[in-house]
């Protein structure tokens, strides 16, 4: 029987001590009172396969008992489907949160501006596709302003404030969400300039906005190639014109987080930085005329791209429309671009080197096309957290929710090597992008401050909320 049996170890005073477990990573967010952002970008493929279509809003709004004019121009389209008609212009144009997430505020190409208050939103959202009943209920503010209306935005300084352009104007409408009146609190316009015939011109104004330290200097990019500059405690008329030596429209302009370094990108594919603080611009804000300051950078987004050797051995690179660009909350060197053909990506400003791509399939190559009627400015947005972007899809009727995340293990990173992520237990299921199919096509995204709740504004004219579904519990 002796060999059956195990002899113990002789007693010692200082056994050897064991090898303790590997400990729960979670207990590092309950000692230190933060996520590690390599432990959220593990977590993060949970929070993008979580997103689904949980409510749906159409435009059915009236104005003096009768429908407003995006109400109509819904309606008239509908009935016009499949006849030689001319298209009617509709769709919202952007949307955006104010700082807590308590109002969203959208614009739609027909005219409307509309002030919701999410809370009423998302306790509405059922996941129900779009009904055919108006409800007057879900909105704080609802005006009709007579003209075509192509982006909006809080005023970060001050949040009592909405501010919208138009292309085809040159106005900029200051509107206080305290008065309900169709008329601005304030105007603010663009210098006039003169063609080569003599006539004048009006700059159409495509996109705004504000630092957050002073609520009276406004920033607007336009049609001309012009960065204009407001400070509303002098004039009407732009303070400073910053300018890009072309004449092609500005679609869109990102202030840095410092206030003082201004991004813009362009409809023939260059990204412009002007830099408040020096070189070529220094002293910009002393210099009260119309003598516009030069870029301190300018690059062509299709060179970079083609440093990419594997993106440049699958596509022809060649200069495309830059949609929009916006910079990561939460690492601000990461400026992520998207252009009309849907690639989306990021250029690090520090380096000045495309670190991400997302190139989705043409629409050509599944059989879909894209009518010139129906083509918009399509603007992505950044989750709070994560470094996440969501984007609608420029052909499909839904949103890309892209993982940005800073780092090689990002799926969309131009360096990433899936054969050699970690095997860890929070790296089991490889992670990669997601598509988030929904019931209309997508022109804006904007994302909720606090809990990364995605609103979509859609082509035609609705509000999609998109976040995790509800659960009802007994």
């Amino acid at each position: 029987m002796d060999k059956y049996l195990v002899p113990s170890k002789p007693y010692t005073e200082n056994p050897e001590p064991k090898p303790r477990p590997r400990p729960w990573r979670r207990s590092e967010v309950e000692l230190n009172g933060k996520f590690d952002p390599k432990y959220r970008h593990s977590l993060s493929p949970l929070l993008m396969h979580s997103y689904s279509e949980i409510g749906a809003f159409p435009h059915f709004y009236h104005i003096d008992e009768k429908p407003c004019q995006t109400h109509m121009n819904r309606i008239n389209n509908a009935a016009n489907l499949g006849h030689q008609l001319p298209f009617r212009m509709q769709g919202i144009s952007a949307v955006d949160f104010d700082n807590k997430g308590i109002y969203l505020v959208s614009v739609t190409k027909s005219g409307c501006l509309t002030v919701h208050d999410f809370e009423t939103l998302y306790c509405q959202s059922t996941g129900s596709l779009p009904s055919l009943y108006e409800d007057e209920s879900k909105h704080l503010m609802h005006l009709n302003l007579q003209r075509q209306l192509d982006d909006v935005r809080w005023n970060v300084a001050n949040q009592d404030e909405v501010v919208c352009t138009s292309v085809k104007s040159n106005e900029v409408l200051i509107f206080d969400i305290g008065y309900i009146s169709s008329k601005p609190v304030k105007v603010l316009r663009t210098r006039r300039t003169l063609s080569v015939l003599g006539s004048e011109v009006y700059k159409g104004l495509c996109a705004i906005a504000f630092t957050t330290t002073d609520d009276s200097r406004i920033i607007a990019s336009d049609t001309h190639g012009v960065v204009n500059i407001w400070d509303r405690r002098n004039n009407h008329f732009p303070c400073l014109e910053l300018i890009t030596g072309s004449r092609s429209t500005l679609n869109t302009i990102q202030p840095h987080v410092d206030n003082q370094t201004i991004f813009g990108a362009s409809k023939d594919g260059n990204i412009y930085m002007w830099d408040l603080r020096g070189g070529r611009t220094s002293a910009a804000f002393q210099c009260h005329n119309e003598v516009g300051h030069p870029p301190l950078l300018s690059l062509k987004l299709a060179s970079m791209l083609s440093k990419i050797g594997s993106l440049k051995a699958q596509s022809d690179i060649v200069p495309k429309e830059i949609h929009s660009i916006d910079l990561d909350p939460s690492c601000p060197y990461q400026l992520a671009f998207h252009l009309d053909d849907g690639w989306s990506g990021v250029l690090n400003i520090y380096n000045l080197r495309v670190t991400h791509v997302h190139c989705p399939p043409p629409a050509w190559l599944t059989g879909a096309s894209i009518s010139s009627d129906l083509l918009y400015l399509r603007k992505p947005s950044w989750l709070p957290a994560s470094s996440i972007y969501a984007v609608g899809s420029s052909y499909d009727t839904g949103i890309h929710i892209l993982d940005f995340y800073p780092d090689t293990s990002s799926p969309s990173h131009v360096d990433y090597n899936e054969h050699a992520e970690s095997l860890s237990e929070m790296n089991r299921q490889t992670k990669k992008n997601i598509f988030v199919p929904l019931s209309e096509g997508v022109t804006a995204c904007a994302s909720h401050p606090l809990n990364g709740t995605i609103i979509a504004g859609t082509k035609h004219s609705s509000l999609l909320a998109i976040s995790q579904a509800h659960q009802k519990f007994v």
